[in-house]
């Protein structure tokens, strides 16, 4: 079990100046537009966890706050595709249990991983979830839909349960690019309408990253300074910056989120020689 240390390292038990002006900024700026881009296009992980990092906490309790804080934006990207919402078909909602399940185990897998072994993951995670990113749409495409309607809907379901839980086990656990997953297991179930995906998607992924903060929360994981400033800059980005990201365009927020991702994961690969 993680003793205090490993929970909140130095960085956070004292070496770190106290938050200021500046780090506010910077974490509220970091969760606005991880909530917009959460809402657009998924991958809003891939801005505020590093974000966190590079403000000075180690790996856990940059997840986990990470989770905690950015969760609320789901609430604002919820309320955005409400009407989306309305229109998907109820067979969809039996995906919320793998959901919860996978995400629950996930959260409890990382309190567990050893903060030095989970710093020294955190690079391959990163990039990992940057190349999924930037292979979603070819994935899609080679995916398809067309087939969909001439397969079992029952059979298809089934992989899609198995398929979420997975996607929740590592959500919980890391969760930057479960989006890209679920968008590509809808797009196998028949969907073709990206806002509608993206409506279900957001209710999936808050699924996985709520029962993974509760957990967070519970077994005191968090830096609650970075969490109060952020959760405000999540649900404004998670409304308000979803329009905005929608002006500037899909591709021009898949290239910010690609270059964020990549430059971190460089640089992390370069901090552990």
């Amino acid at each position: 079990m993680h003793n205090l240390l490993d929970l909140y390292p130095a960085a956070v038990l004292g070496a770190q100046a106290p938050l200021n002006l500046w780090r506010g900024a910077v974490a509220f700026a970091a969760a606005f537009l991880a909530g917009a881009i959460n809402s657009v296009a998924g991958g809003g992980t891939l801005v505020s966890f590093p974000t966190l990092i590079w403000l000075g906490l180690g790996g856990v309790t940059a997840n986990a706050t990470s989770t905690v804080a950015i969760w609320p934006g789901t609430v604002g990207s919820t309320w955005g595709y409400r009407r989306e919402l309305r229109r998907a078909e109820p067979r969809f909602r039996w995906l919320i249990v793998p959901s919860l399940v996978g995400g629950l185990a996930g959260a409890v897998l990382l309190r567990w991983t050893p903060t030095a072994i989970f710093d020294r993951l955190v690079p391959f995670l990163i990039l990992f979830a940057t190349l999924l990113f930037i292979v979603q749409e070819p994935v899609q495409r080679r995916l398809g839909t067309g087939k969909a309607g001439t397969r079992s809907a029952g059979r298809w379901l089934a992989g899609a349960l198995l398929f979420q839980l997975a996607v929740g086990l590592y959500g919980g656990y890391f969760g930057a690019g479960i989006g890209i997953l679920m968008l590509a297991a809808l797009s196998i179930l028949g969907l073709k309408d990206i806002h509608e995906m993206n409506s279900l998607k957001v209710i999936f992924a808050g699924c996985v990253n709520g029962i993974a903060a509760v957990y967070f929360i519970w077994a005191g994981m968090v830096y609650w300074p970075d969490v109060l400033i952020m959760a405000i800059g999540a649900i404004a980005g998670g409304y308000g910056g979803a329009g905005a990201a929608r002006r500037v365009g899909r591709t021009a927020v898949r290239r910010i989120v690609i270059l964020i991702g990549l430059g971190m994961a460089v640089s992390l690969f370069l901090k552990m020689k």
